[in-house]
């Protein structure tokens, strides 16, 4: 999964690496699979949701903080 700047391949790509070199304690590993479980979950709710239509695309602006209007950044 990828955030719409790529963030999260790059970290993941990290971690893989870090994985390699050293071994990871059960709270981690642990930690890892409770957040890959939430990201599951809301992945499967974000699919059980009706598409918006006429909407602006893409990811919710409010949850990332991108507010975007035909290519001008705006803040609230």
């Amino acid at each position: 999964m990828t955030d719409s700047t790529g963030r999260y391949d790059a970290q993941q790509r990290r971690m893989e690496a870090e994985d390699a070199s050293r071994p990871l304690p059960p709270q981690a590993r642990r930690a890892l699979a409770e957040a890959e479980a939430r990201r599951a979950e809301y992945r499967k709710r974000e699919a059980e949701r009706p598409s918006e239509l006429g909407g602006r695309g893409g990811l919710e602006p409010g949850r990332y903080g991108d507010w975007e209007v035909k290519g001008i950044a705006t803040d609230f």
